[in-house]
């Protein structure tokens, strides 16, 4: 417990969005088995699994504190960039717009020095 509340807030942010992502992957899960009765290997069934562990590794390591979990967490925050331009070109403005804070939050709390000084361990 006190390992969560010594936690920097960036290192929140970044586990609450991870987390978020998940139960996406895992609400289209379901999506995703329908595909892959009709064809063995989908291109939707591939990237949801490279994203899935691509969250899962990420995450493990922001929970050990690797140093090297840092530069894959901002490699998965950058993952709302180009979801802001594809809601604004297919009009869905209401989304587009909680999508841009989160980036916004993301990426300023998790460049902050106290990020980097949790994130110690070798």
């Amino acid at each position: 417990m006190q390992t969560l509340t010594a936690m920097p807030l960036g290192v929140k942010v970044f586990l609450a969005y991870a987390f978020l992502i998940l139960a996406g992957i895992g609400l289209s899960l379901r999506w995703v088995v329908d595909q892959a009765i009709s064809a063995p290997i989908s291109p939707v069934g591939v990237v949801t699994m490279i994203l899935l562990a691509y969250t899962i590794f990420t995450t493990t390591l922001v929970l050990q504190r690797k140093e090297a979990s840092r530069t894959l967490a901002l490699g998965l925050a950058s993952l709302t960039i180009p979801a802001i331009p594809l809601l604004v070109l297919a009009g869905l403005w209401p989304y587009a717009i909680p999508v841009a804070l989160l980036s916004v939050v993301l990426f300023r709390t998790l460049t902050r020095p106290a990020v980097r000084d949790w994130l110690t361990e070798p």
